[in-house]
């Protein structure tokens, strides 16, 4: 029971990773590449969760989700899929959070890369989508890996949306920042010291490689 918050965190921060890859990369590339005059919405809309409080954001995807208002109503009707006081809930809420801090680095790689990439690839015939995984990508390994990184450890901490749409139940919604939430209101200070210096250290050992290989030492201490 423990540790149940725990692995509950991990789960979503590593399914919204893998989600947001399939969505942000999409998205940061279209967004390098566009001239469209909407492109300034859609990056306003992409950083909107780094500015906008939490609790705005999960009382609007619980309006949404909610089965009293229309989006609800029809997921629930037509897909049976139910999004509040759920995990499918959570990871929704937690993909759309946690966007910015996946979009952002991708197309800040993607922009800083040097146009010949392409333009070669192009003159040798190749796609699009064979240039980005094939050329362009393994050209920007610190960008991908500072988006990851950056998605999951930003899932783990989330509180606020996950307890606007999730709530508080045991093994389906509560995750440590609510168990740590949960223990301090209960005075249990020991373990809610417990969940946060676990955290703490984790978060800390993951962004530290980050910038160890971003840096070049990780090579440097391996040659």
């Amino acid at each position: 029971m423990i540790w149940e918050p725990i692995i509950l965190t991990f789960k979503l921060a590593l399914i919204t990773t893998l989600a947001l890859i399939v969505i942000g990369l999409p998205l940061a590339y279209w967004l390098s590449e566009t001239r469209s005059r909407i492109k300034p919405v859609v990056e306003t809309l992409v950083s909107m969760p780094l500015v906008l409080p939490p609790t705005v954001l999960g009382f609007y995807l619980l309006v949404a989700f909610s089965p009293s208002y229309a989006l609800g109503r029809w997921l629930d009707e037509h897909l049976n899929l139910q999004l509040v006081f759920t995990f499918e809930g959570l990871v929704i809420a937690s993909v759309i959070y946690s966007l910015p801090f996946m979009v952002q680095p991708l197309q800040s790689g993607l922009s800083n890369l040097p146009p010949s990439l392409k333009e070669a690839s192009y003159l040798l015939g190749k796609s699009k989508a064979t240039t980005l995984f094939r050329v362009l990508l393994p050209n920007m390994k610190s960008s991908l890996l500072t988006g990851l990184v950056l998605t999951f450890a930003h899932t783990i901490g989330e509180f606020g949306v996950v307890l606007m749409i999730g709530g508080n139940i045991p093994g389906r919604t509560k995750v440590a920042s609510i168990a740590i939430y949960d223990e301090v209101e209960s005075l249990n200070y020991g373990l809610a010291n417990t969940y946060s210096l676990f955290l703490f250290v984790v978060t800390f050992v993951i962004l530290l490689v980050v910038y160890l290989f971003n840096g070049g030492y990780l090579k440097k201490m391996v040659s």
